[in-house]
């Protein structure tokens, strides 16, 4: 696997879990973008989300992982980003499809929802799962035309 620049995110819900991440991509040799939270303390997931999802979009990240409580909010704030395709997974299966067919560059994963010790197996399979391309580019690329279309037009 090819050496990424992963930018995350996270609220207090998600904090241990973002902390055993960027540990593990460390140890895989990524680099890793911390926007935070910095503790378990109460905190607004947007602050946190927004920026790892710019970092994507701009190009700094190749990749994002955001997590929260039930990772949903987390996965609506990210995708407010022009660019961003943040795919909720709650296991291997469906970050391996978000993958495969929606080419998601952020993915976002409920704290209270998906046990700890199947946070990296998840983000595993989706960084080693390639997109499929063939029909789903199409789809893809409606995506991104909708993000240039004013809402209700």
């Amino acid at each position: 696997m090819n050496s990424k620049r992963i930018a995350l995110g996270t609220d207090h819900a998600g904090y241990a879990y973002k902390e055993r991440l960027k540990a593990h991509f460390k140890a895989l040799g990524h680099a890793v973008i911390d926007f935070g939270t910095d503790s378990p303390e109460a905190c607004d997931y947007p602050d946190f989300v927004y920026p790892a999802a710019r970092a994507v979009a701009r190009g700094e990240a190749d990749l994002g992982v955001v997590f929260g409580g039930s990772g949903n909010g987390e996965t609506i704030v990210a995708n407010k980003v022009p660019g961003i395709r943040c795919g909720l997974c709650w296991n291997r299966e469906s970050a391996r499809m978000t993958k495969l067919h929606n080419n998601a560059n952020v993915i976002s994963i409920g704290a209270r929802m998906v046990p700890e010790d199947e946070v990296c197996p998840i983000v595993d399979t989706w960084l080693a799962t390639e997109f499929e391309g063939g029909r789903h580019e199409a789809r893809v690329a409606k995506i991104h035309a909708g993000e240039t279309t004013a809402a209700g037009s």
